[in-house]
């Protein structure tokens, strides 16, 4: 057991459709049984958790995020390239940040990580001012954040497929330009573009397979234009074992830093949350936050 470890759970209580609140009471008792000294903030909104964030960073605290990626995103981009430890509990309704990480995405087993687990240095992703720790996406996946974020009887992961269905109902084709690493150009007709600092997104969605969060890279996914029945049918459940990539409508790309615009305004999505508006620069920092895995 860690008896020095000192942890702040920054917790969104409303988080997973109130999981994390309810779970709070069960979590306390976890980290008590691994002799973990630890006090509880609730947030009022991912500002506040940024400043709940940088507070236990001066205290030397653990800041543990308690709730879903958009949480996880605010507390790490406040960590960024600090000696300040981020730790994962799992609250929200994706939880891919902790899902790749092999963290439980149970929150009480989670503690075990609090209480065993080893730093490590991972990358964040950064679109305009905002700091991310999956992926950062628009297009296709702007709406159907959107649709996401706004439903309110559709509970769980099946939000996201929820929103995909409801978004392909009015879609458009879009066209993108990107400029890899200020130099590279591709111009793809299609439904979106994403850049990958995490493999998964939406709840266990393998949007980008390849990605890894210690490669200092994101990578760069297309997709081109395809039948709506297509998409639907074919491809999208595809995405759920990252078999899409394999499909020709879909370009993958590796790069530190890529420029995406569009010939109509979108607002780009990462960890759940509106982040940027197009057109937007996305960079990747390798080895900004350090992070409680499992050993």
């Amino acid at each position: 057991m860690n008896q020095t470890r000192q942890l702040l759970l920054i917790v969104n209580p409303s988080a997973g459709g109130g999981r994390a609140g309810n779970a709070l009471p069960d979590v306390q008792d976890a980290l008590r049984r691994h002799g973990l000294e630890h006090r509880v903030e609730t947030t009022r909104d991912l500002e506040h958790a940024r400043e709940l964030a940088r507070a236990a960073a001066r205290s030397a605290e653990t800041a543990v995020a308690f709730g879903g990626d958009g949480l996880v995103g605010a507390v790490a981009g406040a960590l960024k390239y600090t000696e300040a430890t981020l730790g994962v509990l799992p609250g929200g309704r994706g939880n891919d940040f902790a899902r790749v990480l092999g963290i439980p995405l149970e929150p009480v087993a989670a503690c075990q990580v609090l209480a065993t687990g080893v730093v490590r240095a991972l990358d964040l992703g950064q679109a305009g001012a905002g700091t991310f720790v999956g992926i950062a996406s628009c297009g296709f996946d702007s709406d159907a954040n959107r649709i996401a974020n706004q439903a309110r009887v559709v509970r769980g992961n099946l939000v996201y497929t929820y929103a995909a269905i409801r978004a392909l109902l009015s879609w458009k084709p879009a066209r993108f330009e990107l400029t890899l690493d200020g130099d590279v150009k591709h111009v793809v007709t299609g439904y979106s573009v994403g850049a990958a600092n995490n493999k998964a997104y939406g709840g266990g969605m393998y949007a980008a397979p390849g990605a890894e969060l210690d490669d200092g890279l994101l990578d760069i996914i297309t997709l081109g234009e395809m039948s709506k029945r297509r998409f639907l049918f074919s491809f999208l459940p595809k995405v759920f074992k990252g078999e899409h990539v394999e499909e020709p409508e879909v370009t993958v790309h590796r790069s530190a830093r890529v420029e995406i615009s569009a010939d109509r305004p979108f607002t780009m999505y990462a960890d759940g949350d509106p982040i940027a508006e197009l057109p937007v620069t996305v960079t990747a920092l390798p080895g900004a936050v350090r992070v409680l895995a499992p050993r």
